[in-house]
């Protein structure tokens, strides 16, 4: 049975209700299945220290493949942690600071 996007999941902590809607905890969790990848982290951590880059300077410093970079970008991208700018005839990737910032404090909620 699907659940419905408008379906909250409460949780109990405590004495404490957390209350989250099922679609930002499945949002959560396509964040969180795209990263637990070194070769992903590698990416966003790059990311974070370069601002944005394409997908040539990628995969030439990490020392991989141009098809390796592509595959792991678009699944990043998927999950909305990289956001894609063209320029001309180039596509600068750059982290999605707003929605990993959000998934962090879900996830830090949960953990707590």
């Amino acid at each position: 049975m699907a659940k419905h996007k408008k379906e909250r999941i409460v949780l109990h902590q405590g004495d404490e209700e957390i209350n989250i809607s099922y679609d930002s905890l499945r949002s959560a969790v396509l964040v969180l299945r795209a990263i637990n990848h070194e070769l992903r982290r590698n990416i966003v951590n790059l990311l974070e220290k370069e601002d944005r880059m394409t997908v040539t300077q990628i995969y030439i410093k990490l020392r991989i493949e141009q098809s390796v970079a592509s595959q792991h970008l678009a699944i990043l991208r998927k999950a909305g942690i990289v956001e894609p700018h063209r320029e001309g005839k180039y596509i600068y990737y750059s982290l999605e600071k707003t929605r990993i910032s959000k998934i962090a404090d879900l996830v830090s909620t949960l953990a707590d």
